[in-house]
């Protein structure tokens, strides 16, 4: 994420996402009535003499927010009532942002959130997890490496692979090539994940090949359509890197949760469910906060948000620390199961 320009006094935050993660941390920051403007594409219907003809046009527009929608494929989608644009649109009418990496948008609200604002500045921050990208099949295979800004190559391979009643030998000499230099890269880059991805079943293959447990723990399969760098470019788009960036975080907010789990089992001081964490939060009792995107979709959507955003407001206002859980994983389904809302306290109530 790139924060392009920042004017408190007016409300005013510039920012430019580079990641589907920068995506997803938008849509927890993003709120109803917020002010969303930008270049989008917007289709206008041309009227001709026999029929009507649509087209797409790149517009600027300015938009009140009142639908935020985040797919994990790759795209952020914020719709709402249309304040500014061009003489042909009309204000009032209807428009869908579609944010994707690499789109620059421009926030303004009425109170940005210490937390909202601290989210930017992490992902702004960010230095991509050390992680490796082998694309591969039995004759060739790239290794890439994340980068903040996309991929970095490193190297390519050709193996000798013949074609008739040495080919299944060749294939595995090839795979401990690939398994050294792996090991290689693992050892001078602290690698933390490795993303291994090929077309068809070559990467079970290797696997049978990988010997080395420690190497192996790091592996996060994928399946792409070619061993070049057009197929590290499809690794980089594969829910599986995804998965994998997203897992530090992950790690951190099921540590959360289960101090909230035991905080419940001992009688100590915590509170869940939005009755006890309101209570809480109006006491200014509350350290650490935990909501989880799962509640927040669900009460923007049946218009109850503004209870979560009451207990949001007073957390902030008495500097304590919030944080979104996903409800994609453990920890986040069973803070949902709590009512998807819990709170370490300063002090028992």
């Amino acid at each position: 994420m790139k924060i392009l320009k920042q004017d408190m006094k007016t409300g005013t935050v510039s920012v430019l996402p580079e990641s589907v993660d920068d995506l997803w941390t938008l849509s927890q920051v993003l709120d109803a009535q917020d002010e969303v403007s930008g270049k989008t594409v917007r289709k206008i219907k041309l009227e001709g003499e026999r029929k009507s003809e649509v087209i797409k046009k790149t517009v600027f527009l300015k938009l009140t927010t009142e639908k935020v929608d985040f797919d994990p494929n790759g795209e952020l989608r914020v719709s709402g009532k249309i304040l500014e644009g061009p003489e042909d649109v009309a204000r009032g009418s209807y428009h869908t942002f579609s944010i994707e990496p690499g789109t620059s948008v421009t926030l303004v609200k009425k109170r940005w959130l210490s937390f909202q604002l601290q989210r930017l500045k992490e992902a702004a921050e960010a230095k991509p997890p050390s992680i490796i990208l082998c694309a591969f099949d039995r004759e060739d295979a790239v290794f890439a490496r994340l980068t903040k800004a996309g991929h970095e190559m490193l190297l390519t391979l050709h193996g000798d692979v013949q074609r008739k009643r040495m080919e299944t030998k060749s294939a595995k000499n090839f795979f401990e090539e690939i398994v050294t230099q792996l090991k290689t890269y693992a050892e001078r880059f602290s690698v933390e994940k490795i993303i291994l991805a090929s077309p068809a079943f070559w990467k079970e293959e290797l696997l049978k090949v990988l010997k080395d447990e420690s190497l192996k723990k790091k592996i996060v399969l994928a399946t792409v359509s070619s061993a070049d760098e057009s197929g590290i470019t499809e690794a980089l788009r594969r829910p599986e890197l995804q998965e994998a960036l997203r897992q530090e975080r992950t790690a951190k907010e099921l540590n959360l949760v289960e101090q909230v789990l035991a905080g419940i089992a001992k009688g100590s001081a915590v509170a869940y469910g939005l009755a006890e964490v309101s209570a809480a939060a109006e006491a200014g009792a509350v350290t650490t906060l935990l909501v989880t995107d799962g509640l927040i979709t669900k009460t923007r959507a049946d218009g109850t948000f503004s209870a979560v955003e009451r207990v949001l407001h007073a957390v902030d206002d008495a500097q304590g620390t919030i944080v979104i859980v996903s409800s994609k994983h453990e920890g986040g389904r069973k803070l949902d199961g709590l009512g998807g809302i819990a709170a370490l306290l300063r002090y028992r109530l």
